[in-house]
């Protein structure tokens, strides 16, 4: 698809009636679309998948892209760090917030070069931190008592450092060992067979559990300072739903208006920031007056801001991760099992993330050429999070694919550019020692809005099935409830698995207490063995959204096609079409015919507006 001239006038960020590029006003403006209604118009995005806005405009995009992650981003290494015995480590955490910065960065840049090519982010998934705090959680994993007393570590000795880079070390070999089942899965083109038995009755249990997963986590922080973490909630909730319309003059100037003032949405664009910051400065404050008890035996001592201590000062300036940093990392079977549980549920996510981000970028819908390299990519990317240390994986971040609707850019350029921003914000080691001293409450406060948003969105997937229908009562009713049930039974009750093999306990104890893989699989088994029709089970929404974002297309899938030249190097090949994971000239007519034949068998019918769905989630 050829560059076209956009003028970012239908970008909420910026005021309306401002020419961003410097065209005179009267000037026609190309849009995406072809259709003449108002309302269409509307929903088109300013800028698509290959077009280029203005340098200035990139840079400041690529910053809000990073601060909408920014939120889910830091809340995962500092969850890992309570089972990984680094709760009084600042300055580990701080390690392990600019290594898992840099590794989303790489995988950024390498999935929008290499992989499915659309402008969707990399970041932490929660898929894989749930498996993950199940491992730890296991006896022979649990932190020793003395790692819970603050007055009794000592960061530097040999004792402490072995503790918790064992645990890592495991780690990361459980998910360098998982992701290979990612990799295969994308580039053998086999997510397209798995796709036809995952419907929304197995995502929406799957997904939602792993918000509610949390809530004793999200509970124990908040509960640290009930006030200041309220104050945070109400803070975001009042930038992101109340305020988010609300625009903030600011100077700006143009070639056309000279100096002038124009309207900027700070409060849609960067709420959960903005309510961190100003809860943090009241805990600052409240720190230097003394109003918050120094004693760490009172209520509310956490909410004090040196509670961390110097972190800031003895943190270097510069950092570079590098793969092994923690040591040679090794390999737990149980661990492995209970990852690949987590890994199948974020393959299944980032599928439906690549529509929706195709439908709000301007990009036809992703070919399997597409789905099948991105889901391989995705693989790597998690190897990669291994490799480094991260703790965790890497998978679409969704809340970055519902920004794309919000500002109407779907440009590529942007989100390269924001990967390169987050690996440089990685490098520098003072970054991830200031997060490290946000206030445990304010930390809690985040939570609430971040964990419930996560259960909502799972639920979402109910949308396209008929909840009318007893079957789908029942089978997302008992999936939900079990997942609840069994984890927490089991966690009180531990020596009740006994096969007698010591492997076969420690996977079945990880996999029965990771509520994502209980509701998961209840939830597909009933789906798939339950009698029920496509419609009633939701199916055949979904494989007609292929059709309906077919329908408006603003370009060709050569927006698709490999970079610097490779696809056409390789389309002469007769053997490529064999290859899962690269396009190929015969790929588009076949294409094209089934898209005319389900045309006919779709009809007129109307379907869901997933675009509105991804808005209602967006912070």
């Amino acid at each position: 698809m050829a560059v076209k001239e956009r003028n970012g006038l239908d970008n909420l960020a910026f005021d309306m009636d401002e020419q961003v590029n410097d065209q005179p006003t009267g000037k026609a403006v190309k849009t995406c679309g072809h259709s003449s209604e108002a309302e269409e118009n509307r929903n088109k995005p300013t800028y698509c998948v290959t077009d280029v806005p203005p340098w200035y405009l990139c840079i400041f995009l690529a910053i809000q892209h990073y601060l909408t992650a920014f939120g889910g981003i830091i809340s995962i290494p500092l969850i890992l760090s309570e089972g990984l015995c680094l709760q009084h480590d600042s300055l580990t955490q701080s390690q392990l917030i600019n290594t898992i910065f840099f590794v989303s960065g790489l995988c950024t840049l390498l999935q929008v070069t290499f992989g499915v090519r659309l402008p969707i982010l990399q970041g932490g998934t929660f898929a894989l931190l749930t498996p993950a705090m199940a491992m730890l959680s296991m006896p022979e994993w649990k932190c020793p008592a003395w790692t819970q007393n603050a007055s009794l570590v000592n960061t530097s000795s040999p004792l402490f450092i072995e503790v918790w880079q064992t645990r890592m070390r495991t780690l990361q070999g459980s998910i360098m060992v998982a992701s290979l089942l990612q990799v295969l899965v994308g580039f053998s083109g086999l997510i397209g067979f798995l796709m036809r038995f995952i419907g929304p009755l197995t995502i929406a249990p799957t997904v939602s559990l792993i918000g509610l997963s949390l809530y004793d986590s999200a509970g124990a922080k908040a509960g640290s300072h009930w006030g200041i973490s309220a104050m945070t909630t109400v803070l975001i909730i009042l930038f992101s739903q109340y305020l988010r319309l609300i625009p903030i003059p600011v100077p700006a100037y143009n070639k056309t208006k000279k100096l002038h003032t124009s309207k900027f949405y700070i409060f849609q664009i960067m709420p959960i920031l903005l309510g961190i910051a100003i809860s943090w400065l009241v805990c600052y404050l409240l720190t230097i007056y003394d109003v918050l008890p120094f004693d760490p035996a009172q209520y509310g001592h956490l909410a004090r801001t040196d509670v961390k201590g110097d972190v800031v000062s003895q943190a270097s300036w510069f950092t570079f991760p590098y793969p092994g940093q923690w040591g040679m990392p090794t390999v737990s079977l149980a661990g492995v099992f209970g990852i690949m549980a987590g890994i199948i549920c974020s393959m299944a996510e980032s599928v439906g993330d690549y529509h929706a981000c195709a439908r709000l970028s301007g990009a036809p819908p992703p070919p399997k050429h597409a789905i099948n390299r991105g889901i391989g990519v995705e693989g790597i990317g998690c190897l990669l999070a291994g490799a480094f240390g991260t703790g965790n994986g890497t998978t679409s971040f969704s809340e970055n694919v519902a920004a794309l609707g919000i500002t109407k850019v779907g440009s590529r350029t942007v989100i390269l550019l924001s990967g390169v921003f987050m690996i440089l914000m990685g490098m520098l080691g003072k970054i991830g020692a200031i997060f490290t001293t946000i206030p445990t409450p304010v930390i809690g406060g985040m939570f609430l809005i971040m964990f419930g948003v996560i259960s909502a969105a799972g639920i979402s997937n109910l949308q396209s099935t008929d909840m009318y229908s007893s079957r789908n009562i029942f089978v997302f009713g008992f999936s939900m409830f079990s997942a609840l049930v069994i984890p927490n039974w089991i966690m009180k009750n531990p020596d009740y698995i006994a096969t007698g093999v010591k492997e076969l306990d420690q996977v079945l104890h990880i996999l029965l207490t990771t509520h994502m893989f209980v509701g998961g699989f209840l939830g597909f088994f009933l789906d798939n063995t339950i009698p029920g029709t496509k419609g009633e089970r939701g199916l055949s929404v979904w494989d007609k959204v292929h059709f309906e974002d077919s329908s408006s297309i603003f370009g060709t899938e050569h927006v698709y096609d490999l970079p610097f030249g490779i696809t056409s190097c390789l389309s002469s090949q007769s053997w490529i079409r064999y290859i899962p994971f690269c396009p190929w000239k015969g790929h588009r007519s076949q294409h094209k015919s089934e898209e005319n034949d389900m045309s006919q068998s779709c009809g007129s019918e109307h379907l869901p507006d997933d675009t509105k769905v991804m808005n209602e989630f967006a912070l």
